[in-house]
């Protein structure tokens, strides 16, 4: 039987599919630092906003610190993301 390897991205949007906030967390932490993919803040902040609404307080911080950093477009981006991707989960 063929065995199936998830790298650490995959398993992290997998795990983020059932909500958990410690993978919505470790997404965001991925996006806004470049660990294994590309740094994408608004990716990040929509990570980090998902993890806070599940009661993650470091997740509130990073947001904050991000939010700073972003454009208006750029958070209310990441925003229209985050309420797309509860829409859907």
């Amino acid at each position: 039987m063929a065995r199936m390897q998830l790298d650490t991205l995959a398993r992290s949007d997998l795990a983020a599919e059932g909500g958990k906030g410690d993978a919505l967390y470790n997404l965001g932490l991925m996006y806004s630092t470049g660990r294994e993919v590309e740094v994408d803040l608004v990716t990040a902040h929509k990570w980090f906003n998902l993890a806070a609404m599940k009661g993650c307080e470091a997740a509130r911080h990073c947001r904050a610190e991000l939010a700073a950093e972003m454009t208006a477009a750029q958070v209310a981006e990441a925003q229209r993301q985050a309420r797309e991707w509860l829409s859907t989960h």
